[in-house]
């Protein structure tokens, strides 16, 4: 009860909070990406788990018209941590882009106005004073455990309690999506924002993302335990690396549409806009595997321009990555691993639901097993790192005689963290390749180890 006890004392000293109305305290995890982190926007199914570090946020509605944000993580890594502004200037969602790009100090605050943006355009009879936001977090930032998703979760259930409005579910996974795909203009899909919403300690979330279909959570088998390591090594949802492998897929389904006179259109009345079809409704991963082999995937280029995809195919299919010049996508790869992944990550699935039920160490090999193709499959989509590769070298050398069954980059690829899957005595095994690795010098590792309650499970703390 560490933050909630300073938030109380931060009532007390007649400073940021008012002692005379309610403080609302919302806690959302970050989440470790077992298996499908990067087939999210393609429809695919995930399999995600939430970790024990955590970011609190503390709303409290003022007297006046002001936003006063105090971020103490934020001002720790050298940001600016204190903001204020007025809330009628949040008025559009050009002025919020800007007010956030003003530096990249401030540009943590996407997704803090980025929600009470969302807030007054959906809830507009609600938003009626300004708001004072307290923020903690030890969430490592740009590390694949989803910070972004974590503060966006926590400042808008915090933020929304204090205004009256209710926000819980996939409603408030959507409304945080939102925000970090229009403010904060990521790319992301939905899977970070319901696993730190929904998830529960011990427990691992199916998600199927056609958009957002959460499944029954899956009880970890008690023989099993799920570590991450941190390679250190920077991951940007929004850089070049995610952005064009995500760009390549959409070119890929596109061909695969054109190619059988399927007509792709946008949807109308989404908030977050998509394309879609007659056949298999925009996402690439309901096109089945067999199919895929046999009739499509001889049409797909290795590598192709924007100018020669455009010349052939006329648009360019999804909203949030415009194709770049001078760039060439790895369309085969990257349309290839979309259709793959949605089937071993099924097939994880399935095997998790039974080893739960009957402890088995054959299907513990096999999860493992999947977590090795899909981690080596981000290579091909250009999503790999030297640090994260070295990492899951280290886990297969180590491996099943000592408990080791699996690993694999986790997220958007292109550095940051590494989840292992292993046996639940497996700790100096573990720490051993952390102690390895960090001997490496390629990067100063973070170990997580444990999860924790996302969000709704949390619910709200009030003073």
């Amino acid at each position: 009860m560490h933050f909630e006890e300073t938030a109380k004392q931060l009532k007390k000293a007649d400073g940021f909070f008012s002692i005379d109305q309610p403080v609302h305290i919302s806690r959302s995890p970050g989440r470790l990406d077992l298996m499908g982190g990067n087939d999210d926007y393609t429809g695919g199914l995930v399999f995600e788990s939430t970790i024990r570090e955590a970011t609190y946020a503390a709303a409290q509605i003022r007297s006046d018209q002001l936003v006063k944000l105090k971020n103490k993580t934020a001002a720790d890594a050298g940001w600016q941590g204190d903001i204020v502004i007025d809330i009628d200037s949040l008025s559009s969602e050009q002025t919020v882009r800007e007010m956030v790009n003003k530096s990249s100090s401030v540009r943590w605050t996407a997704y803090v106005l980025g929600n009470l943006f969302y807030l007054k355009k959906r809830f507009p009879e609600k938003i009626n004073a300004g708001i004072g936001l307290y923020i903690e977090s030890s969430v490592p930032l740009n590390r694949g455990v989803s910070s972004s998703a974590a503060i966006e979760v926590a400042v808008m259930k915090a933020s929304a309690a204090a205004y009256g409005i209710e926000l819980a579910g996939v409603d408030l996974a959507l409304a945080c999506q939102w925000v970090e795909n229009t403010i904060a203009e990521s790319a992301c899909g939905i899977m970070d924002q319901i696993a730190v919403v929904t998830g529960k300690e011990g427990y691992i979330m199916p998600l199927i993302c056609q958009p957002c279909n959460p499944e029954p959570l899956i009880k970890l088998p008690e023989d099993l335990k799920i570590w991450g390591i941190d390679s250190g090594v920077s991951h940007q949802v929004a850089g070049i690396e995610y952005e064009a492998a995500r760009a390549a897929a959409f070119m890929g389904y596109k061909i695969i549409c054109d190619s059988e006179g399927i007509e792709v259109r946008k949807e109308e009345g989404n908030e977050i806009p998509r394309y879609t079809d007659p056949v298999w409704n925009g996402y690439l991963a309901n096109l089945r595997r067999s199919d895929f082999h046999e009739k499509y995937e001889n049409l797909l280029p290795k590598e192709m321009d924007a100018t020669d995809y455009l010349k052939a195919h006329q648009v360019h299919v999804d909203p949030f990555t415009p194709l770049k010049e001078n760039h060439s996508y790895h369309v085969w790869a990257n349309t290839k691993y979309a259709v793959e992944e949605n089937q071993r990550v099924q097939l994880f699935s399935e095997l998790s639901r039974g080893a739960a039920m009957s402890l088995s160490k054959r299907a513990y090999y096999l999860m493992g097993e999947l977590m090795y193709q899909s981690h080596y499959a981000y290579t091909e989509c250009g999503l790999g790192a030297k640090a994260t590769d070295f990492l899951v070298d280290l886990c297969k050398k180590e491996g099943l005689e000592n408990g080791i069954y699996g690993a694999k980059i986790t997220g958007g690829g292109a550095g940051g963290t590494v989840a292992i899957l292993a046996d639940r005595h497996a700790g100096k095994v573990v720490e051993k390749i952390l102690s390895i690795y960090t001997k490496a010098e390629m990067g100063v590792p973070y170990l997580f180890e444990g999860s924790s309650d996302g969000a709704d499970s949390y619910g709200i703390f009030v003073i």
